[in-house]
């Protein structure tokens, strides 16, 4: 049995709590075949010694079930920084080393297309890890339309050391940077790509994080000259790519999950936001919900809400299928959200048992569990 042939078998493993398997996820880093011998060196950044295990178990019981091997090693290795062929003028398809000393994961929130929520997504993830009691920072890299300073309400200027490096603001727990705190939201970005270039890397190497669980990039739209620094400059232990159910925007997910899996970073899942809209009401005395042609979801607390699907219905659930990655969760068009985010206070800070709060709070717990 050849190294391809072993990876195609490996495919039948999952990697623990996702329907993705380990193959996908780039967690086999190397197979090695000798005769009757089998060695797998897989990559797994969890600190869970049980789903370390449980992949190790998964991995030699399927070797085993072949009969072609009398010894079959699995070994689990450290990080390493490779060179290989690049995907285009100057994204590299092995991410090196992150410079970005004291931070455990740095996940970033994406989307194909701007206009989707992706800034509202990324707050509000941002909080909910925080509310998981993670030491949390959000960067928000969208150099020409930074939103981060509206979505949190905050209008100040970091301050510099004296060898000139930025202190990000503590704000609502967590540690802010955005290209907006400096250059101010009136005034339009005109810049090339190397200029973008040079400031994305200056916010990774320039900005005393200090010691962090989580570093959230919130990032542009498409996927452009920040995207490409970013894979450069910076390990990224995962990305989340936000959008919603129109097949426009889907089109687009799939070119961002293509960029992530050609640098070689793991694409976590898919966050539909705008995913239908609910009318709430509240059933009192025992009454009956009748309504013809419209599905009714009675909560726990009695209150029901009225799906009506603006847009379509699934889009996001058949392209995470598609991606082989987990349908993270559906964020549905809320007004609570809207007048959160416009009184710079995202929904999961002003209102935490909101429904749509706890929402987030679930994606933030499937992304907790897939990392740490």
């Amino acid at each position: 049995m050849n190294k391809e042939k072993i990876l195609n078998l490996l495919k039948n493993i999952n990697y623990p709590g996702f329907s993705r398997d380990i193959v996908s996820f780039g967690m086999v880093d190397e197979v090695k075949v000798e005769e009757d011998s089998v060695t797998v060196a897989l990559k797994i950044t969890t600190q869970q010694e049980e789903k370390k295990n449980s992949v190790i178990n998964e991995v030699k019981k399927l070797l085993k079930s072949t009969s072609k091997f009398k010894n079959i090693s699995v070994d689990i290795i450290e990080s390493k920084t490779e060179s290989s062929p690049s995907v285009g003028p100057q994204a590299p398809q092995k991410q090196p080393i992150s410079p970005l000393e004291g931070i455990k994961h740095v996940v970033a929130v994406a989307s194909g297309k701007g206009g989707v929520g992706k800034s509202t997504v990324a707050a509000n993830l941002a909080l909910s890890l925080k509310q998981l009691g993670f030491n949390v920072g959000l960067l928000d890299l969208d150099i020409y339309g930074p939103s981060l300073p509206i979505i949190l309400g905050i209008n100040e200027q970091p301050n510099l050391t004296q060898d000139k490096k930025l202190i990000p603001l503590d704000h609502m727990g967590m540690k802010i940077m955005s290209f907006g705190f400096i250059s101010g939201n009136k005034s339009p970005v005109i810049w090339r790509g190397p200029l973008v270039a040079r400031m994305t890397e200056q916010f990774f190497n320039d900005v005393l994080w200090g010691e962090l669980d989580y570093l959230i990039l919130d990032l542009p739209p498409g996927t452009g000259d920040v995207q490409l620094t970013l894979t450069q400059k910076l390990k990224i232990d995962g990305a989340i790519i936000v959008t919603t159910p129109q097949d426009i925007a889907l089109a687009d997910v799939r070119k961002g999950a293509d960029m992530f899996r050609k640098v070689h970073t793991p694409v976590l899942g898919v966050v539909e936001n705008m995913s239908g809209l609910f009318l709430e009401g509240e059933v009192k005395n025992g009454d009956n919900i009748l309504i013809e042609g419209q599905p009714v979801d009675i909560r726990d607390d009695g209150k029901f809400a009225i799906r009506i699907d603006l847009f379509k219905r699934g889009g996001g659930k058949s392209e995470s299928e598609r991606l082989n990655v987990p349908l993270l969760g559906e964020i549905p068009i809320s007004q609570d959200i809207m007048e959160a985010t416009d009184i710079g206070k995202p929904i999961v800070a002003q209102s935490p048992e909101a429904h749509v709060s706890k929402i987030y709070l679930n994606i933030a717990e499937k992304v907790k569990d897939v990392l740490n």
